[in-house]
C-alpha cells in the first residue's frame, strides 16, 4: 500500500480546505442557528455540509484513507494516512457573523502529524505547511516570530477564564501579567497569527484532536513548538499551547501543569 508523497498530500489538503471553506461562506452572516450536540457544542448545516464536501474530496482522490471529522465521525479506508476534519473552528463564532472562524485540514502519516492547513474563508487567508517542506502563508514562506523576552510579546487565548479556571488566578495573572498585551482572538486564528509571527504565544484549555491536528505541523514547520500544557508534544493531549519556540518552557512554566 503505497503512501502519497507529503507534497501531494499537502496538494490535496489545501484544495479539501478551500473547498469547505467556502461553502460555509453560502451561510455565512445568513442568520443561520445552531443546533447543540450531544456534548453541549453547537453545529450548524454549514458545519456538515462543508466536512461532506471535504470527505468526498479526499476519498474521491484517495479511497483507502482514514478520515475523522468533528460532524460525521470516523470513515474511509485502512491506509496508514488519517485526515483529521474540522470544517468549522468556531462555529459560535461563525454564527454570529464574526469573521475569525477557520476551517482546518490535519494530515497523519503513520501516526506522524504531518501535513496542517488552516484557511479563514471570510479573511481569505491560508496558512499551510508539511513535514520538511516548510510553512506558507497565501502561498509565501512565513516564520514565528524571533522575540526571546516575554515581556514583549503578544498572548492569544480563545477564552482566558477557561485557562484561569484550569490554572487559577494567580498562575493566570502572572501570566497576563507577563507579556506586554493579551488579547482573545478567537479559535485557530491565534495559532496563525503565531505561525505568522504577528503574535508569540497562543493557548487554550480545551482541545479536541481536529482542532490540533492541523495546528502541530503549521507551527512547527514555522519554527515554533506546539505541545500540550504538560510539554508533551501532542495533538490529543486535551489542551495546547504554541509559541515561536523561545518563550515556550517559560510559558509552560507560568501555567503550572507540567
Amino acid at each position: 500500500m503505497s503512501i502519497p508523497s507529503l507534497a501531494t498530500l499537502l496538494e490535496v489538503a489545501t484544495e479539501v480546505a478551500w473547498a469547505g471553506g467556502r461553502r460555509t461562506l453560502a451561510w455565512f452572516q445568513s442568520g443561520l442557528r445552531a443546533d447543540t450536540k450531544a456534548d453541549g457544542s453547537p453545529v450548524t448545516v454549514a458545519d456538515r455540509e462543508a466536512e461532506q464536501v471535504m470527505r468526498d474530496l479526499i476519498l474521491a482522490r484517495f479511497p483507502d484513507h482514514q478520515i475523522v471529522g468533528e460532524e460525521h465521525g470516523t470513515g474511509g479506508g485502512t491506509a496508514p494516512v488519517r485526515w483529521i476534519l474540522d470544517p468549522i473552528d468556531g462555529t459560535r463564532t461563525f454564527v454570529r457573523g464574526v469573521p475569525l472562524y477557520g476551517t482546518l485540514v490535519g494530515v497523519e502519516v503513520e501516526g506522524e502529524p504531518s501535513v496542517g492547513v488552516i484557511y479563514m474563508p471570510a479573511l481569505d487567508e491560508m496558512v499551510a505547511a508539511a513535514r520538511g517542506l516548510g510553512c506558507r502563508w497565501n502561498g509565501r514562506p512565513c516564520h514565528v516570530s524571533d522575540r526571546a523576552d516575554a515581556g514583549g510579546a503578544l498572548l492569544v487565548a480563545t477564552d482566558l477564564d477557561a485557562v484561569r479556571r484550569r490554572v487559577g488566578n494567580a498562575r493566570a495573572d502572572a501570566l497576563v501579567d507577563r507579556v506586554d498585551m493579551q488579547r482573545t482572538w478567537a479559535d485557530c486564528y491565534g495559532y496563525l497569527l503565531v505561525a505568522t509571527g504577528r503574535a508569540d504565544v497562543a493557548m487554550d484549555a480545551e482541545m479536541a484532536i481536529w482542532d490540533c491536528a492541523a495546528l502541530m505541523p503549521i507551527i512547527e514547520e514555522a519554527g515554533g513548538r506546539f505541545t500540550a500544557w504538560t510539554g508533551a508534544r501532542s495533538i490529543d493531549g486535551g489542551d495546547a499551547v504554541a509559541t515561536n519556540g523561545r518563550l515556550h518552557d517559560e510559558v509552560l512554566d507560568l501555567l503550572g501543569v507540567r
